[in-house]
C-alpha cells in the first residue's frame, strides 16, 4: 500500500496528554484489545489498529483531548491524499461528526482494503460510474 512521499515529510504537532490516564496503552471499545499509544508513521495514535473504531476524543487538533461527546467512531471510508497519504474517516455515532486521521504504519491492511472497497460492493451505485472517475 503507497504511504507518501518520504521526501516531502509534513510536520506534525505534538501532543501533551497520552491516550489513557497517562498509561502507554487504550483498550479499543470495538474489540476489547489493548492498543498501544504509540504507532509507526503518526504521532496520534487514535484509533485501534485491528478493528479501526476509534472514540470521539479530539475537537480541532489531534491530541487535544476537548470534546464533550467521547462517543464511539466507527470506520466509515477512507479517502487518499494528493501525495498518496490514506486516511480513514470516522463517524461518530452519537453526535455524528466526520472527522479523517491518518492511518497508521501497523494499522490491518485488509481491514482498511475492506472498508477503501465498499462502494464497488454497494448495488445502489452503477459500478461504470465508479470506474469512470
Amino acid at each position: 500500500m503507497p504511504r507518501r512521499n518520504p521526501a516531502r515529510e509534513r510536520p506534525q504537532r505534538r501532543k501533551d496528554v497520552r491516550h489513557g490516564q497517562g498509561g502507554d496503552a487504550f483498550r479499543c471499545v470495538g474489540c476489547g484489545l489493548d492498543v498501544p499509544v504509540y504507532a509507526p508513521g503518526t504521532a496520534h495514535r487514535n484509533h485501534c489498529p485491528h478493528c479501526l473504531t476509534s472514540l470521539h476524543l479530539d475537537r480541532r487538533v489531534p491530541g487535544d483531548r476537548r470534546a464533550g461527546c467521547r462517543g464511539r467512531m466507527a470506520a466509515l471510508s477512507v479517502t487518499v491524499r494528493h501525495d498518496g497519504e490514506w486516511l480513514i474517516i470516522h463517524h461518530c455515532q452519537s453526535c455524528g461528526v466526520l472527522s479523517a486521521n491518518r492511518i497508521a504504519g501497523d494499522d490491518n491492511a485488509l481491514a482498511l482494503l475492506r472498508i477503501a472497497m465498499r462502494p464497488l460492493s454497494d448495488r445502489r451505485l452503477p459500478v461504470s460510474a465508479m470506474l469512470t472517475l
